[in-house]
């Protein structure tokens, strides 16, 4: 028998913690593999408001240093990633009666523009009723009392910050694992020594390792029962749901952070991706990790909310083009709020169950990157290896070089119209240029996909060659983008899977197997009327 392929560390879950640790501890020089059950970014990081934000509420419980960590990473990486992080004004409307009142919002605007001095961003205002309301006519008048308007940043679709992380990863050296499941965690002498993963079709690996991070987010615990050693509870999510309708009757044109009747909770009602992102929930939870849906309590709770705050609104559940939910992995606590849940994230060295052995609880898709360098760093302790310094505060990711260059050889290329190229950018960054070389080197792949011409069947190969998506599902919701349109791009899913098929080589059969899975998918973010 062949002896495993060693590594210096195995991360186990590909999504913005795990991707982050490995882009960093690749580009310092370790041997690195990363692997997730499913696809990268496809639980907690993809059900985010996506946002990389301050954490303005965290300032009621007086998390100020994860407000000041916050904010310096949300300037990294409109740093390092510009062409995915946009500014974003939010405004947050104060009405008579509720918990929090001009005072107390102005003092927080003060102390969120304290703690990200040297920020590129504007900074907040304060604007009475009269000047809201022109602003913003749609809004409630009932005991409207003033608002306060200030800057954050969106990432419109996490699963790319994800990807280019697991890219710059794999440009390291590090290897990409995807739809592969840890079954068993092995020790040696009380340290980590090898791990046990299945492929897809269920075929048995092992990989000697010298350390491992637990990145599974709310699977954490999950992972950390395939160890010799089971240990106590680490995690005790909470649920959180969002709701995404088109533009409605009296709809904001900034993003609105808004206090909830029903229980004095902040919520957001954002514009993205052409139509609004409502949310989110927080509710406790125990239930199965996996196929997490949204409730019909929680799509009333957002609806009504949404309705109050703008009473032409009139949204319906009927009105919901499709809703997502998870479980955000916080540290586990039996009793207490759940907002009062601490957001900050734990690197959790686990040495009674083997030394080696470190998990990730909570953390947010904000301070990912902080994270991942201060996990690294812990990681150099225990190899006893001294690393060099960590490269990711400004090392851009690998969409956000050659934008421009990008831009005119789309235009250029003539393959597109000037909106689809707005499109491409946005989504693949500087990379969008090799989509156009694709396109410019093979007439067929210069064919656009959807009626309006926005979609290229370059950027179905592009996806499978060199994003290592295996299914349409990958493809279509976390490579190209379409499964968030209101639609869910299923115009278009023939024609992804016929380009898809041809790349892969898929059987008829096959094609009717991924088309049938990938409409399933698409049905669950349904909301039952």
């Amino acid at each position: 028998m062949s002896t495993p392929a060693r590594y210096d560390v195995a991360i186990i879950g590909a999504g913005v913690n795990g991707a982050g640790i490995a882009r960093d501890a690749a580009l310092r020089g370790l041997r690195v593999i990363i692997l997730d059950k499913n696809d990268m970014c496809s639980g907690t990081s993809a059900i985010s408001s996506r946002l990389i934000h301050g954490g303005l509420r965290y300032l009621e419980y007086a998390e100020i240093p994860l407000v000041y960590e916050s904010l310096h990473e949300r300037r990294c990486l409109r740093r390092i990633a510009a062409h995915l992080v946009k500014p974003l004004r939010i405004s947050i409307p104060i009405f008579k009666g509720a918990r929090r009142g001009p005072l107390l919002i102005r003092l927080g605007m003060i102390a969120y523009d304290i703690l990200s001095f040297n920020k590129r961003l504007p900074r907040h205002d304060m604007l009475g009723r009269d000047e809201i309301k022109k602003e913003e006519p749609g809004l409630r008048d009932e005991g409207l009392l003033a608002a306060a308007r200030y800057y954050d940043t969106q990432v419109t679709f996490a699963e790319r910050l994800v990807l280019e992380n697991l890219l710059a990863a794999r440009s390291a050296g590090a290897e990409i694992k995807t739809y592969c499941e840890v079954d068993e965690i092995r020790s040696c002498d009380g340290s980590v020594d090898s791990i046990r993963y299945c492929d897809r079709e269920g075929r048995a690996h092992e990989i000697a390792v010298d350390s491992i991070v637990n990145a599974a987010g709310p699977w954490v615990d999950e992972v950390l029962k395939t160890a010799p050693r089971t240990p106590k509870r680490f995690v005790g999510g909470t649920k959180g749901s969002h709701i995404i309708v088109d533009p409605f009757n009296g709809a904001p044109k900034d993003a609105f952070y808004v206090e909830a009747a029903a229980d004095g909770r902040p919520f957001f009602i954002i514009p993205w991706n052409d139509q609004y992102l409502i949310g989110t929930t927080d509710i406790r939870y125990d239930d199965s990790l996996d196929n997490i849906r949204a409730s019909r309590a929680e799509v009333d709770y957002l609806v009504s909310e949404t309705n109050r705050v703008f009473p032409d609104a009139g949204l319906t559940a009927a009105d919901i083009n499709f809703a997502y939910a998870g479980v955000r992995p916080l540290p586990y606590r039996e009793k207490g709020p759940e907002s009062a849940i601490t957001r900050r994230h734990i690197i959790k060295v686990n040495r009674k169950i083997a030394k080696g052995l470190i998990s990730i609880i909570g953390g947010k898709l904000t301070t990912y990157r902080n994270l991942a360098e201060q996990t690294v760093d812990r990681l150099a302790k225990i190899l006893r290896r001294k690393l060099p310094e960590c490269r990711t505060r400004d090392t851009l990711l690998p969409g956000a070089w050659g934008i421009d260059r990008a831009r005119q050889q789309l235009i250029a290329s003539k393959i597109v119209s000037e909106q689809a190229v707005e499109r491409l950018l946005s989504i693949y960054g500087g990379r969008a240029a090799a989509i156009a070389e694709l396109a410019i080197a093979n007439s067929a792949l210069a064919a656009t996909l959807d009626s309006e011409g926005r979609y290229l069947a370059a950027e179905v190969v592009f996806a499978i060659r060199e994003e290592f998506a295996t299914t349409l599902e990958d493809i279509v919701f976390r490579r190209m983008m379409a499964g968030f349109d209101a639609d869910q791009g299923r115009p278009i899913y023939a024609a992804i899977a016929a380009q898809a098929a041809a790349e892969f080589g898929w059987s008829s059969d096959e094609v009717q197997s991924e088309l049938r899975a990938l409409i399933d998918y698409a049905d669950s973010l349904h909301v039952v009327i």
